[in-house]
């Protein structure tokens, strides 16, 4: 058994010593191409697509647009000239977004009573909705709607409060 054994091993150290490895021919150099370089999945994840850039310049110009009022003197519904820029704003946008509709919210301080001031934020809505007419935006595209004093943005029973709820507020809503 020893015999057969070494007979075996020896077989297999001649089988591994006959074997010679293949050449290939020798080829002209080559010059060495680099695989293209692919960024990790998560890189190509966060980069963001123009559709989403997009949107996210629309959100920041509606946000803003959100944030501007137009404010009014006591008891008056009347656009100053100071507020005519932001009006100008609002308007340049609602005709540029053919789909953006835009409700006008009509807001007034604490004092006179609650119907006396529903009626004041629907003529201060009203004179905002005419002035965006004028600048060529169509009706259509426009609704107002009077809060009266049920939206306060500041609750201080002072004229520092009172200036910053006499105001109309626009809240746009663009369609797909």
């Amino acid at each position: 058994m020893k015999n057969l054994m070494t007979v075996i091993a020896a077989c297999l150290v001649l089988a591994a010593c006959a074997s010679t490895p293949k050449t290939s021919p020798p080829q002209a150099a080559q010059p060495e191409t680099k695989p293209a370089v692919q960024p990790p999945a998560a890189v190509q994840t966060a980069i963001p697509s123009q559709a989403e850039i997009s949107a996210r310049k629309l959100a920041e110009q509606l946000q803003d647009l959100k944030n501007k009022s137009v404010y009014f003197d006591f008891d008056k519904s009347i656009v100053k000239p100071e507020y005519r820029d932001t009006v100008q704003q609002q308007a340049d946008f609602i005709k540029s977004h053919g789909n953006d509709t835009v409700t006008l919210e009509g807001n007034c301080d604490e004092r006179g009573s609650s119907e006396y001031n529903l009626a004041l934020g629907d003529r201060r809505a009203t004179a905002v909705r005419k002035t965006l007419e004028i600048l060529g935006v169509y009706a259509i595209q426009m609704k107002t709607v009077s809060f009266g004093e049920e939206k306060p943005r500041l609750t201080c029973h002072a004229e520092e409060c009172w200036k910053e709820n006499r105001r109309v507020d626009f809240d746009h809503n663009l369609n797909p």
